[in-house]
């Protein structure tokens, strides 16, 4: 099952905005989730990675977005978080977000499951 996306939408700068990215039916022996985003008039393999999460909580953030970002899970739901703070107009994307399996500190994301992805428009 893919992932499903929600919680984009369009805010100044320096506003904030939450995503949520619900999956189920992935379930791997080392398990995590990623967040990737699209810029505008990029294809999909010029995606930047954002942020990981493990299964055990264990984060991974791209120095882009390190100290404005947070990645975080609810379990039981099955769902995981990027409460975005301090948005910046080249934060402007589509994202996304793909279950993987995490080694060595990083989340590879697997193939196949990548969701439909929502878009965030910050204007200046």
């Amino acid at each position: 099952v893919q992932p499903v996306e929600s919680g984009g939408g369009s805010v100044q700068a320096g506003g904030s905005l939450r995503l949520s990215c619900a999956a189920s039916g992935y379930t791997s022996s080392s398990d995590c989730m990623a967040w990737y985003r699209q810029p505008p008039g990029k294809g999909p393999e010029e995606s930047e990675h954002v942020a990981d999460i493990s299964s055990e909580g264990l984060t991974r953030y791209e120095d882009s977005v390190k100290g404005r970002f947070t990645i975080s899970q609810d379990n039981a739901k099955n769902t995981v978080y990027l409460q975005m703070n301090n948005l910046r107009p080249d934060d402007t994307a589509k994202y996304f977000c793909a279950p993987g399996d995490w080694g060595g500190g990083v989340c590879y994301p697997a193939a196949g499951y990548w969701g439909q992805g929502t878009h965030v428009t910050v204007s200046s």
